[in-house]
């Protein structure tokens, strides 16, 4: 009689759970390895869209519809200025923050006469999750190139910025930081013409 032996067939049955273990291992690691991945990308797609839509939106700043200046404060993780960024030819009262490691965008319209920007009115939307910044958000330059460090000559100085945000979903684990750099010149501002 030919067959399999009771010790062969047990042998066998272990090496065959041996490899699909490895296997499993190997498929479970995979799909881990690229959901991060995959959050990573969302993170600095999203990210890369609100930088965008930021320099746009700060390059175009102008004085507010109640008179109040371009620019109306200048800290190295937030940024409050006055653009008419859903052109509707109403200047809106726009402020870029960190909160957290969101990085978050609150718009507050004008209203009434005269007109008045009023905090309790301010949409707050997240740009962006995941920022991991320790050095500054906001850098301020002046005509020359210089860098502006006090905080008054930010606000009557600036006349060009860079935007910097460190992007990481899982600072213990690779991949590294990813950072983001982008420089904008305000138009009202500048006077290289």
């Amino acid at each position: 009689m030919r067959g399999f032996t009771l010790i062969e067939t047990i042998v066998t049955i272990a090496i065959f759970a041996l490899i699909m273990g490895v296997v499993s291992g190997f498929l479970v690691v995979g799909y881990r390895v690229q959901g991060y991945t995959f959050q990573q990308a969302v993170a600095i797609g999203e990210a890369r869209k609100g930088v965008e839509i930021m320099v746009k939106e700060i390059r175009e700043a102008r004085p507010g519809d109640d008179g109040s200046y371009i620019i109306e404060k200048a800290d190295n993780y937030e940024f409050i200025f006055y653009s008419d960024i859903d052109k509707d030819e109403a200047t809106e009262r726009v402020r870029y923050f960190i909160e957290g490691t969101n990085f978050k965008k609150g718009v507050i319209e004008p209203q009434g006469w005269p007109i008045t920007y009023n905090p309790a009115n301010e949409n707050i939307v997240v740009l962006s999750q995941y920022v991991r910044n320790l050095p500054p958000i906001f850098h301020y330059y002046n005509g020359q190139g210089e860098e502006l460090i006090d905080l008054p000559t930010r606000l009557k100085d600036t006349k060009l910025m860079k935007v910097y945000l460190v992007i990481n979903i899982d600072p213990s684990r690779p991949p590294q930081n990813f950072e983001l750099e982008s420089a904008v010149q305000i138009r009202n501002l500048k006077t290289n013409l």
